[in-house]
């Protein structure tokens, strides 16, 4: 398999501003994402996707590779697809999340590992919660698995409801996962989701991924042990110390 890591960088974030640029450490957050991308033995390429200047600017000055794409992409799905369409040799993409700059090699590579399956169209990771903050957490999103491992449904409240069971003590009859997102797809498939009309399950949940289940395509997922930290807003820094 010829697997490209793709790491959408937009500098217009509302919530943070110039995010990709902002230093952690003495680099920069894009760089230390990318340089942990370029870690995992099977990418054979990393790209950052961008449609700033700047951040094209920088990722050129510390070596790394950038393809600019254009503006107007909603998401980093369809910003990803942009990039398969001018590097079209590859036959898996994997979306890297550009502000996650600690994220493990190891989640790419087990994100990577789902396609070994011929029959995987879409891949994503999972973790367990273990903790009612998070379980609760609206800004977390809940997976719900069938017996392959396949997701079922993505949603910010929890699920299942436990009828008969109060919400305190949900976690010690069910097993809860959070969705971990970075994703990966064949790039066929990644062409075809961006073709989709935004659907109405993803409008209730702000979900993207609601919109391929929806219209059939299957999201094989993967359990990881390891956490990520994110940084969605300027005091998410301070997690790092």
């Amino acid at each position: 398999m010829n697997i490209i890591g793709i790491i959408p960088a937009r500098y217009a974030s509302t919530r943070f501003p110039g995010k990709p640029l902002v230093a952690i450490h003495g680099k920069s957050m894009i760089q230390r994402v990318y340089e942990q991308a370029a870690k995992a033995p099977s990418l054979q390429q990393v790209v950052v996707a961008t449609d700033d200047d700047r951040i094209a600017h920088h990722v050129d000055g510390f070596g790394g590779k950038v393809i600019m794409t254009a503006p107007t992409h909603q998401s980093g799905t369809d910003r990803c697809a942009e990039v398969i369409a001018i590097e079209n040799t590859y036959d898996i993409a994997i979306n890297i999340q550009g502000d996650e700059p600690y994220i493990d090699p190891a989640q790419i590579e087990l994100l990577a590992s789902c396609f070994e399956n011929s029959e995987t169209q879409i891949a994503t990771l999972v973790k367990k919660i273990n903790t009612y903050h998070e379980l609760f957490n609206t800004n977390t999103p809940k997976v719900l698995l069938n017996n392959m491992q396949e997701a079922i449904y993505f949603s910010r409240t929890a699920l299942p409801f436990q009828r008969d069971i109060a919400p305190e003590n949900w976690l010690e009859h069910y097993v809860y996962y959070k969705h971990i997102g970075i994703y990966g797809y064949r790039c066929e498939v990644l062409t075809a989701l961006t073709n989709l009309p935004i659907s109405a399950l993803e409008k209730a949940e702000a979900l993207e991924q609601l919109r391929w289940l929806e219209n059939g395509y299957r999201i094989k997922t993967a359990e990881t042990s390891l956490e990520t930290l994110a940084i969605d807003e300027p005091d998410d820094l301070n997690k790092l110390k």
